[in-house]
């Protein structure tokens, strides 16, 4: 039982670090503040600013390529699981369906695993990443310019 909670957090501070790049981080953060808060991690406010403060270090040390710090973030948040969920074992199907929620899914409801990476310096113009793009341009449309 221990081995899968420890496999549960290692899924969540993965998936919680993901979030934190990402538009929709508010509703990442929002659902591990409640996770926390409820489990005895601390007053709502508190839990909050510590996983802005695990943000904003963990997009710095992307913009800086500091994949040392960024890993450290991981830990921190997995470490911070792994002991909730060691104390509150019940906890586990709430962080699991947690993870359930913030999960890309495919149409067919199978879970994805998405991982976009940007390399190579500045980049001076947009970036597309995409598993199907059917018409896009940028700029003016053809025959005008």
């Amino acid at each position: 039982m221990e081995a899968e909670l420890m496999a549960l957090a290692g899924a969540g501070a993965t998936a919680l670090v993901q979030q934190m790049a990402v538009d929709s981080w508010e509703q990442a953060r929002d659902l591990v503040v409640s996770f926390f808060s409820r489990r005895g991690g601390g007053e709502e406010a508190v839990i909050e600013g510590e996983l802005e403060t695990s943000r904003g270090e963990l997009v710095a040390a992307m913009n800086a390529g500091d994949e040392q710090t960024a890993s450290d973030v991981q830990a921190e948040w997995r470490t911070r699981l792994r002991r909730t969920l060691l104390a509150d074992p019940a906890a586990a199907s709430e962080l699991q369906a947690i993870l359930d929620d913030l999960a890309p899914r495919k149409r067919d409801g199978q879970v994805v695993d998405v991982r976009n990476t940007i390399s190579g310096g500045v980049q001076h113009g947009p970036v597309i990443q995409a598993g199907n793009v059917g018409s896009l341009s940028f700029g003016a449309p053809p025959g005008q310019g």
